[in-house]
């Protein structure tokens, strides 16, 4: 799974590596992002890719109330094609989710030792995402998301039985293609990132809470 991450890149350098437009020209840099925050994340339109802030843990519209998405922070690729809850938002609303690193924990016996990966080249990424927009009674309509996982490649083995889905910048560009819509062509891109192209190192036990959100979080530990 993938339940906290990073993006402290400046949106300069975002917009360095991803094409898009945003309203917004603030983003504070985030060193503990938890799930029900809010993430930056790239969506296509017909203006072209547009980012913006999710809530992150996906409401499907027929939801009845936002607290399922609490329980929705991930999706298997092996099985977002079937779900009812996923289906639909595969292929129609896609999304990236930037960041440039996350945690996972590596369970030892009792201990739990929390690990923070990256790409080698510490440039920021996309994980594969998807969003959705849900509308309560009598509030602002709530847009959502939720972070794809995978098998782990090999480094991510030795840390955990799941990794989120790191895209390709190829993939990037058929993952927001909103002509794309069949699962033969959606599903091959949600393979695992090449490990070789990532780095891992273990943290403090600062990273466990997330009330804690500083540079101390991906200190490694010497």
């Amino acid at each position: 799974m993938c339940g906290r991450f990073t993006l402290a890149t400046d949106l300069e350098q975002i917009e360095e590596r991803f094409s898009f437009h945003a309203a917004n020209r603030s983003l504070t840099p985030r060193y503990n992002i938890a799930p029900s925050q809010a993430v930056f994340a790239i969506i296509g339109d017909e203006a072209g890719n547009r980012g913006g802030l999710l809530r992150w843990g996906l409401i499907p519209s027929w939801a009845k109330e936002a607290a399922i998405g609490n329980r929705m922070i991930n999706a298997r690729a092996e099985t977002i094609a079937e779900k009812p809850s996923f289906r639909r938002a595969l292929q129609k609303r896609r999304c990236l989710i930037v960041a440039d690193g996350f945690y996972e924990w590596r369970q030892e016996g009792k201990k739990k030792t929390p690990i923070f990966i990256r790409l080698a080249s510490r440039a920021p990424f996309a994980f594969a995402g998807l969003w959705e927009t849900w509308r309560p009674p009598d509030d602002e309509a709530i847009h959502s998301c939720t972070i794809i996982t995978t098998t782990p490649n090999t480094l991510m083995a030795s840390i955990h039985n799941r990794m989120p889905v790191i895209l390709t910048p190829e993939a990037e560009t058929v993952w927001l293609d909103r002509t794309s819509t069949e699962p033969e062509t959606l599903l091959p891109l949600l393979a695992p990132y090449p490990e070789t192209e990532m780095e891992a190192y273990e943290v403090a036990l600062t990273v466990n809470s997330p009330r804690n959100d500083s540079p101390a979080c991906i200190a490694p530990v010497r």
